[in-house]
């Protein structure tokens, strides 16, 4: 069988991120330490896992793990493990994981895409992927959608973090820390999200706007989605 090439859109992106992957992990070792509101949402996503009502994997004892897509230095899979949940992050860059294996060695990080995750379906118990969307294309972003409902069981979570606006956007860089990538960046309405989430057949549960912090240029968006579907009730 012939391999399957990737998108052009994801060979760019694994470049430009394999370029920048030093200068940016040293720039953003946790950017979630700064950011009081981004850590209360992932608080609530971790409670969500921990519901009751996101059953286990069939065949495996405890509850099934969580994915980090996008996971990049690491540091949002490092909290996650903090907080007692079983995670693994996934990222493009071969050179992104190599450095939050070094930073986090007791963790598991894979190369992947969220447009074809290499998972089973129905074996994650959520997915969590901040600031990673904002490099998929319209075209391809019902695909990573789909996925993401293919590999959740029923009932689990999903937490997206994205740039937002008043209207989408898109922008394209050329340079970034010295080095020369070809990095594409959209920004999209939590309304434009939503539907596509709803198109492939996740549930919106929560929205949260934030207006720019210093040194941003746009709000940012998040949502909460779950993967609907019968809830067996605890015995």
């Amino acid at each position: 069988m012939r391999p399957v090439r990737a998108p052009e859109f994801l060979q760019s992106t694994q470049a430009s991120y394999d370029a920048i992957a030093e200068a940016y992990a040293a720039e953003h070792p946790d950017s979630l330490a700064g950011r009081p509101l981004e850590r209360a949402l992932l608080t609530a996503f971790v409670e969500l896992v921990r519901a009751p009502g996101v059953p286990g994997a069939p065949g495996v004892p405890g509850k099934p793990p969580v994915a980090d897509v996008g996971s990049g230095p690491g540091y949002v899979t490092a909290r996650l493990h903090e907080a007692g949940l079983p995670v693994f992050g996934v990222d493009a860059s071969p050179r992104m994981v190599a450095l939050a294996r070094r930073a986090h060695p007791e963790l598991r990080f894979h190369v992947g895409s969220m447009t074809a995750l290499d998972l089973p379906d129905e074996t994650l118990g959520g997915i969590v992927a901040l600031y990673s969307i904002i490099h998929v294309p319209d075209e391809h972003l019902p695909a990573a959608f789909a996925e993401f409902r293919r590999v959740l069981l029923p009932g689990a979570p999903v937490l997206l973090g994205f740039q937002s606006g008043d209207e989408d956007g898109h922008r394209r860089l050329t340079e970034r820390y010295g080095r020369e990538i070809a990095l594409n960046y959209y920004w999209r309405t939590p309304d434009t999200v939503a539907a596509h989430l709803a198109e492939a057949g996740l549930e919106l549960h929560a929205r949260v706007l934030r207006e720019p912090g210093p040194g941003e240029k746009l709000p940012r968006a998040f949502l909460l989605a779950r993967r609907p579907g019968p809830v067996p009730r605890e015995v």
